[in-house]
């Protein structure tokens, strides 16, 4: 018995030396790049990781002042908070449905929302670009929404449908015997259970559109309504020569998606999990 605790002991301590090591690479690879850019947009000469010796702040004052970069800002939370909220709504109404109801063609609205995952961006800009000039909405904060809304379904029904699949259907039975319809059902119990699962898609969904750099750049053509990343599109040609402002608007852009996961992290990895383990 001694031995046999002995060479799992010995097997744990090295597993755990390389799961450590992958870490810290993983970790390594993954904040490399923010770091070398937050610290170079307070450099004269930005480059190296190394601290500057002496702190510029010229980047950030330009693009506050003269880029009014708040007003871009402004932009991508509306157009991005709103396109996050109508569609995850609309989804998981769509995923109860399929999760939980047997009807015929069920198998038939899964593949629908499957094979939006091999449909590339580039592919359809024509005609949305088209659809929304005749709708009037082209260069419009409506029009993105609307687009934003549309994008990205397949991964938020598959992490709702799949987290509404482990909730113990007695719930909506003793529901139904409380007097609730389908309605109530879902919005009074399912809805408040899988709040983890309707936090991942929400962030997941939040993230795709506050990074979303193509429809944003061929739909909106007003500065006053182009959002974060149309402008670092532009800026990024427009300001190649001035490294502070352009690094300065990258950690700008970047900070609220880094500031949303580590607030959410832990209900992210849970809910990612949920759906694999049947309660």
């Amino acid at each position: 018995m001694g031995r046999e605790k002995e060479r799992p002991e010995g097997g744990s301590i090295v597993l755990r030396v390389f799961r450590y090591f992958i870490m810290a690479l993983v970790l390594i690879i993954s904040v490399y790049p923010i770091l070398w850019v937050f610290i170079s947009s307070f450099k004269e000469k930005p480059g190296g990781l190394g601290l500057p010796e002496k702190w510029i702040f010229d980047g950030y004052v330009t693009i506050f002042t003269k880029l009014d970069i708040h007003t871009y800002f402004f932009n991508s939370i509306v157009i991005t908070a709103i396109s996050t909220i109508v569609s995850v709504t609309i989804i998981a109404m769509a995923a109860y449905v399929v999760s939980r109801m047997e009807f015929k063609g069920r198998w038939l609205v899964s593949l629908m929302f499957s094979t939006t995952l091999f449909i590339p961006s580039v592919s359809i800009s024509f005609p949305i670009y088209r659809m929304l000039g005749n709708l009037g909405l082209k260069d419009t904060r409506l029009g993105v929404i609307l687009i934003y809304s549309g994008l990205g379904i397949a991964v938020t029904f598959f992490i709702l449908e799949s987290y509404f699949r482990s909730i113990p259907k007695e719930m909506e039975e003793a529901a139904r015997i409380d007097g609730c319809g389908y309605e109530g059902t879902f919005f009074k119990v399912i809805l408040p259970i899988a709040k983890p699962g309707l936090s991942t898609a929400a962030i997941m969904a939040f993230l795709n559109n506050w990074n979303e750099f193509y429809f944003a750049s061929i739909l909106l053509k007003s500065p006053e309504k182009m959002t974060i990343p149309a402008l670092l599109g532009q800026f990024s040609s427009a300001y190649s020569k001035n490294l502070n402002g352009m690094f300065s608007a990258i950690i700008v852009a970047v900070l609220p998606t880094i500031v949303i996961f580590c607030l959410f992290s832990e209900t992210f990895m849970k809910s990612l999990t949920a759906g694999a383990v049947k309660g």
